[in-house]
Formats: structure tokens, C-alpha cells, sequence
């Protein structure tokens, strides 16, 4: 597989989403979590997207309950959740595994693309991952990277 347009992923409404379904566009893939002491990124990341989206830009958040076990409830719940506390209207998707045996093979793929600091495996929450419009990953950050630093490295992508 040579870009995440080979890959599809279940909506946060059960729904099989082909990730080709987003050609052309620059992504930020980030695994997410409701109670986690980054959760607040939602509303960073909300920003992005509405700053960005008529620019052909899309945030994809994928809850994972792997870390702490703080998104321990139902997609539905999960939905429900970031849209009343932080407006989110950006895509999500259904919770996942983000490493490990059973981790989703986006992550797998996205893992192996941008390796982290010391090793490939996310080790918290709120990693992020700046997809280009060719669906090549081109940068990774970890979790204490808000989403406003990365605004000019979107705005770079889109330009």
C-alpha cells in the first residue's frame, strides 16, 4: 500500500468510509479520546477544520480507548460527547486500536510512515498526522502539540 487512500475505516455511525473518498485533500488524522487531560484539543482541532475546510482540508478523528482506558464508551456515546462539549462537525470514525496486534491497519500504515520520537508505536492520545493531497504522510506529532502549532504546516500544505 502506497498512500492511506488504500485504506477504509467504519464512521462513527458504522458506516464503511473508503479513505479514497478524500483524494486531493490535505488530512489530519488524530486518534482522540473523551477523557483524557488532552481532550480539549477537540476544540483546537474543531478550529482547524472550520478555518481550513473550503480550502479542501478535513480533520478524521479516531477514538481509541487504549491509553488509560479514557474513551471507554460506545461510538454513539463518543458522538454524542464531542459534539456537545467542543461543536465538533469534523469527521469521526469508530473507535479503533492504534497500536498492537489489533491495531487498525491505518495506524499500522501511518506508524511505519512517520516514526515517532523513539520508536514508531503512538504512545498517547492525540497524536496527530499531516496527510498531503497525494495521501502521503508528511509529518507526525505527539500529543502535547496543540492543534493551533500546527496551523502553519497545514496553511503550507494547502497553499
Amino acid at each position: 500500500m502506497t498512500s492511506i487512500y488504500d485504506f477504509s475505516a467504519k464512521t462513527i455511525d458504522g458506516e464503511e468510509k473508503p479513505l479514497a473518498d478524500y483524494k486531493g485533500k490535505v488530512l489530519l488524522i488524530v486518534n482522540t479520546a473523551s477523557k483524557c487531560g488532552f481532550t480539549p484539543q477537540f476544540d483546537g482541532l474543531q478550529k482547524l477544520y472550520d478555518q481550513f475546510k473550503d480550502r479542501n482540508f478535513e480533520v478524521l478523528g479516531f477514538p481509541c480507548n487504549q491509553f488509560g482506558s479514557q474513551d471507554p464508551g460506545a461510538n454513539e456515546e463518543i458522538n454524542q460527547f464531542c459534539k456537545k462539549n467542543y461543536g465538533v462537525t469534523f469527521p469521526m470514525f469508530s473507535k479503533i486500536d492504534v497500536k498492537g496486534n489489533n491495531a487498525h491497519p491505518l495506524f499500522d500504515f501511518l506508524t511505519r510512515e512517520q516514526k515517532g520520537l523513539l520508536s514508531n508505536q503512538i504512545k498517547w492520545n492525540f497524536t496527530k498526522f499531516l496527510i498531503n493531497r497525494d495521501g502521503k504522510v508528511v509529518k507526525r506529532w505527539g500529543p502535547q502539540k496543540n492543534p493551533a502549532q500546527i496551523e502553519k504546516d497545514i496553511e503550507t500544505l494547502l497553499s
